[in-house]
């Protein structure tokens, strides 16, 4: 009956992880140079959107040290759209309260942030799109964050 428990709790627990996928559309994420991160080095993300009609949320997700020296972060996104047209985002995302306590999910050395910058939204043409994503900050080089990454979900709303 145990071994029976056991499984039963192991097929509820796959069920609900792949549950939370389905609804992604893109999801990846690129590292940057802990030491510091140039404003010159762009993180590509390419992503080939097949229609116009479906409808997404936009999340930025943030990795960052706990020794990262600031309470935000601020990107610049440039969408190159497959006409050849551009348009650029600056994004701030805060990461820590105004006590300097980290608002995401903690894991040792490292804080995980996901952040929505755009909501319902649909792609105005089908084809390949490039999101490039710089830093923002006001340093030359920026240090303590690790990781920057692209999700795309699939909205709820019709």
């Amino acid at each position: 009956m145990r071994r029976l428990s056991t499984y039963l709790t192991a097929l509820v627990l796959l069920a609900g992880l792949s549950s939370c996928n389905r609804n992604v559309f893109y999801a990846e994420d690129r590292s940057v140079d802990e030491h510091g991160w140039l404003p010159t080095e762009d993180l590509v993300f390419d992503v080939e959107v097949p229609d116009t009609v479906t409808v997404y949320n936009f999340l930025m997700e943030v990795r960052n040290s706990v020794s990262y020296p600031y309470s935000n972060t601020f990107l610049f996104v440039t969408t190159t759209f497959p006409d050849g047209s551009l348009s650029r985002d600056t994004l701030e995302f805060p990461l820590a309260d105004p006590s300097g306590r980290w608002m995401g999910k903690r894991t040792g050395r490292y804080v995980d942030t996901r952040y929505f910058f755009r909501r319902n939204a649909r792609f105005p043409m089908e084809g390949r799109y490039r999101f490039a994503v710089t830093n923002g900050m006001r340093d030359s080089a920026v240090a303590g964050l690790k990781n920057i990454g692209l999700r795309i979900e699939y909205s709820n709303m019709k």
